[in-house]
């Protein structure tokens, strides 16, 4: 099914860190007629994230580090329990995901294994996110992590049921870290 929009105007409203544009369109109804809209678009690219995961010793590896937007909306530390991840920029999407595991992590895994990927917040943000899996073993990492430049990242190990039961009470707020958490439990790769 293809959008049914006309008339787009789009107006350039920042480009300090990524880039923020308004269109203003006509989207045609299904009555026949049709109606203005405007909406704000936010370009950050897209992304992968990869849950790391050891099925012997029955435990993943999640990242922990400040971000901004969540202490804007009432986490009092900034500080967010998740999956690894980042931006595409000139990788493919499995490129990325080994890329971020081995920057945040320190784990440089074998196989990874391509999920599905998802757009995160289609409201608002162009950006669509390709999720990974992959187990690792300790001899596998070869550095201790903890992100690159101005990352200040924790890597934390811990059980997997203990992850699951982190986002029963709320400990674990992540999206992408949930559907993650959630793929190993309803698929049961941990088992």
């Amino acid at each position: 099914m293809s959008a049914k929009i006309e008339n787009v105007k789009k107006e350039l409203l920042s480009d300090n860190w990524y880039v923020l544009h308004k269109y203003t369109f006509d989207l045609k109804r299904k009555d026949g007629g049709s109606v203005q809209q405007m909406r704000e678009v936010y370009d950050r690219g897209n992304g992968a994230t990869i849950l790391l995961y050891n099925r012997a010793k029955g435990t993943v590896v999640l990242t922990n580090q400040f971000r901004m937007p969540t202490y804007v909306n009432g986490n009092d530390s900034g500080m967010l329990l998740e999956a690894c991840a980042g931006l595409l920029d000139a990788d493919s999407p499995e490129q990325c995901a080994r890329r971020e595991a081995v920057e945040e992590t320190g784990f440089q895994v074998g196989d990874v294994k391509k999920i599905f990927e998802a757009y995160m917040s289609p409201g608002g943000v162009t950006e669509i996110v390709h999720f990974f899996i992959a187990e690792y073993h300790d001899d596998e990492r070869n550095t201790f992590g903890g992100g690159i430049e101005d990352e200040d990242i924790e890597v934390v190990e811990l059980p997997f049921t203990d992850a699951v039961a982190m986002i029963a009470d709320g400990r674990i707020k992540d999206g992408k870290t949930i559907m993650l958490l959630q793929y190993l439990q309803i698929h049961r790769v941990m088992e």
